[in-house]
């Protein structure tokens, strides 16, 4: 090879090296992150990417999102669908019917779930072996939700009914309604089922309670949030929920594990699959420790007294 050629050659990998090296720089994973949207749902996302950055994960740099979110579950799966054709690295649900969303639409990408009874409603085989693409957090929110028939009970001795709203479209909605019915048994408090279809049956289910005067309602998250506690202060009816941010937009007590940590747990995931590990493989967690949180605000305006030692009992109390 004479001089000149030499050169050439040289100069050709001179320049295809450092395109080669640009190209690689520019492959950053993208995490798709599917939300039932409700009012706990922006929080979420900020912790969940607060606890990703912890670990390495920020957003334009080492990593991309690509966030979808609706409180309509047929367009739940019209966006799984779109993070799955968008060729996503890993698929971040939150709540039950984003996950289930999520599965439907995909058996090849990962899934990392934070949904309540995910062996009861189909999402993994079992905790210690998930098998199949989904992982992440059982958040227990079956169980929580008999919790806080006792809690109604502590709160409000002289309580004899308590509605329970439900989600009826929400797969997890049968193993909510369950476990009230099991806390009202060990309490003897009636439970009064209301199955709704969406979030436009809070007002007149409302009314209905209203009427009715029941002592107490314990709201399934996915009805929403925020419009749930403005509807129970309208009607002075007080309500309790399964997730923290019901309390923060004006629900009287709320009984949920410390989300902080489960998003953390979350991320930690995301970064085990991103690293290369099967979900497969990786058990799903349960959350160990919870917190009770009252609304003394909500309480006065209610017109009730909360007894001192639930106060003392509570890990935070709004003023």
């Amino acid at each position: 090879m004479n001089r000149r050629n030499l050169l050439v050659l040289l100069g050709g990998k001179a320049i295809a090296w450092p395109l080669a090296v640009s190209a690689q720089q520019a492959r950053v994973p993208t995490i798709g992150i599917l939300v039932f949207e409700t009012s706990g749902s922006e929080d979420f996302r900020r912790q969940f990417e607060m606890s990703l950055r912890e670990l390495g994960y920020i957003d334009g740099q080492t990593v991309r999102f690509e966030f979808r979110s609706d409180q309509r579950t047929s367009r739940l799966s019209e966006l799984a669908a779109e993070l799955v054709r968008l060729n996503v690295d890993v698929i971040v649900a939150w709540l039950t019917p984003a996950a289930q969303a999520a599965k439907q639409a995909t058996r090849d990408i990962p899934i990392v779930m934070l949904a309540g009874n995910p062996v009861e409603t189909g999402l993994v085989e079992s905790l210690a072996r998930p098998g199949g693409n989904v992982t992440g957090t059982a958040a227990v929110g079956a169980e929580l939700s008999r919790k806080c028939v006792e809690l109604i009970r502590d709160l409000l001795p002289s309580v004899h009914r308590v509605a329970a709203l439900v989600n009826t479209p929400d797969p997890f909605s049968k193993f909510f309604i369950e476990n009230i019915r099991l806390g009202g048994k060990a309490n003897g408090i009636t439970i009064d089922d209301f199955m709704l279809h969406g979030a436009e049956e809070l007002e007149p289910t409302f009314a209905l309670m209203e009427k009715d005067r029941a002592d107490a309602v314990i709201v399934q998250p996915t009805l929403g949030l925020k419009r749930s506690a403005e509807l129970a202060l309208k009607t002075r009816i007080p309500a309790v929920s399964i997730i923290r941010e019901f309390v923060e937009d004006g629900g009287l007590m709320s009984y949920s594990g410390i989300e902080a940590e489960l998003y953390r747990r979350t991320a930690a995931f995301v970064d085990k699959i991103l690293k290369g590990a099967k979900p497969a493989d990786i058990p799903v967690e349960q959350p160990t420790k919870f917190e009770l949180v009252i609304n003394l605000k909500t309480a006065k305006a209610l017109g009730l007294t909360i007894p001192e030692r639930m106060v003392d009992r509570a890990d935070e109390v709004i003023e």
